[in-house]
């Protein structure tokens, strides 16, 4: 329980890191930003196929196949519900980092919002992966989306910044939008750990969740730059690495 706690504490930390980051360097570009945040989908990728999809199958049982897609659609389509309700980032914002500077409040806060609610099921994704006993797994997970968590937060400073709330504000609000994070990583591990008749789905129902972001919100980003092939080339990186430290940790 130990190691749940401070993994879930160090996955919602990753956003305050970001945010600290995004302090010191208010002026990062674009560029440099979409290919560590294509590292990091690759780092993702991993993590939801080695470390949620590929173990609810191993523990789905006879119909370990239906269940586990069944899982990922579910958790796609729960993401993807949650979009229509709140956009994300760069719907939310555009592409052009000016735009901050036009931005009224209340529209940065339901932006602040936005990432806090998609904040909730990536920490239930790392949460399950401890439900599942396989702590090994459970790290690389929770380390893959803690390092997407790091950029997230420093995309929270500028328009924050910019609409005239205090630096001490803007931490808080970091912090606050971190807590989801944990919040969720204690709810997954809990739904398993009271019943793992539950697991191969909720396995495959946060690999879907991951995926969704992935595909939907990562890679289109960090394809929005100019930095396709760079960006290409970080998420293979990211992908490798956890594919490496996935080996040596089994």
């Amino acid at each position: 329980m130990t190691v749940v706690i401070l993994t879930a504490l160090g996955v919602g930390g990753a956003t305050v890191i970001g945010a600290l980051i995004g302090f010191l360097f208010k002026n990062v570009s674009h560029k440099v930003s979409d290919i560590i945040l294509a590292f990091a989908s690759g780092v993702m990728l991993a993590a939801a196929i080695f470390g949620l999809i590929i173990p609810s199958l191993e523990y789905g049982g006879e119909l370990k196949v239906l269940i586990t897609i069944i899982g990922i659609f579910a958790g796609a389509i729960t993401l993807s519900l949650v979009d229509k309700l709140v956009p994300h980032l760069h719907k939310m914002l555009g592409d052009d980092i000016e735009e901050h500077n036009k931005t009224k409040l209340s529209k940065v806060m339901l932006f602040v919002l936005a990432i806090a609610i998609h904040n909730l099921p990536e920490g239930i994704a790392s949460g399950v992966g401890f439900g599942s006993g396989d702590i090994a797994g459970a790290l690389v997970i929770a380390g893959g989306i803690a390092l997407q968590n790091i950029p997230e937060g420093m995309v929270i400073i500028a328009p924050l910044l910019s609409s005239g709330v205090s630096k001490g504000k803007t931490l808080l609000i970091a912090v606050i939008t971190g807590l989801f994070e944990v919040v969720g990583t204690f709810i997954g591990y809990f739904a398993v750990w009271l019943s793992k008749a539950i697991l191969p789905f909720a396995l495959a129902f946060a690999g879907g969740t991951m995926l969704y972001v992935i595909s939907d919100e990562m890679i289109p980003e960090t394809h929005a730059h100019g930095v396709e092939k760079w960006a290409t080339y970080a998420l293979l990186l990211g992908f490798s690495v956890m594919l490496v430290l996935d080996v040596l940790l089994a």
